[in-house]
């Protein structure tokens, strides 16, 4: 933290603070984005967090197992299955093997569910996209390799610095 008198408004410094407190701000939007989705379906807010993280996968083509679900929503295995048998007795999620390993599980969105979910997200979706549509490709390619070392460099934190409570 620095106090204001220690910020050069116009330098390399203040700038970084201000992405950095852009990131934060939209990863806090994003968060309460989640919450509403939540509230709108009726859902606590970590049930709402897992049915997003479940279509969006679907969305990308790589449908999620629990264990990878799991990790995106940084619940144990056990609450977890919970948490999947509280979407599917809902009615949003169904679990399926289509791997040709059998005891591999797939989870998808419901069909009820996608349209409710389109209904919900497609004002940011449409918003987003416009947002993105005012910079060039090279642009978004330099927005897309900042945010993919930001990310990297959250991962490390997290699996290193930060693995345990306490930082240890």
């Amino acid at each position: 933290m620095k106090t204001p008198e220690a910020r050069d408004p116009d330098g390399l410094e203040a700038q970084r603070d201000r992405l950095m407190d852009g990131l934060r701000a939209f990863g806090a939007n994003y968060t309460e984005f989640t919450q509403r989705f939540a509230a709108w379906l009726g859902l606590h807010s970590t049930d709402a967090a897992a049915l997003t993280e479940i279509l969006y996968a679907e969305d990308q083509g790589s449908p999620l197992s629990p264990a990878r679900l799991s990790a995106r929503v940084s619940l144990s295995s056990g609450a977890t299955t919970a948490l999947l048998n509280r979407l599917e007795e809902a009615g949003h999620v169904v679990r399926t093997r289509e791997h040709s390993d059998r005891r591999v599980v797939t989870l998808r969105s419901s069909p009820e569910i996608r349209p409710r979910a389109i209904e919900f997200f497609g004002p940011y979706a449409e918003r987003m996209a416009a947002e993105m549509a005012r910079y060039s490709p090279e642009q978004l390619r330099k927005f897309e390799d900042f945010l993919g070392h930001l990310r990297v460099t959250m991962d490390e934190l997290l699996s290193d610095e930060y693995r345990t409570p306490g930082g240890g």
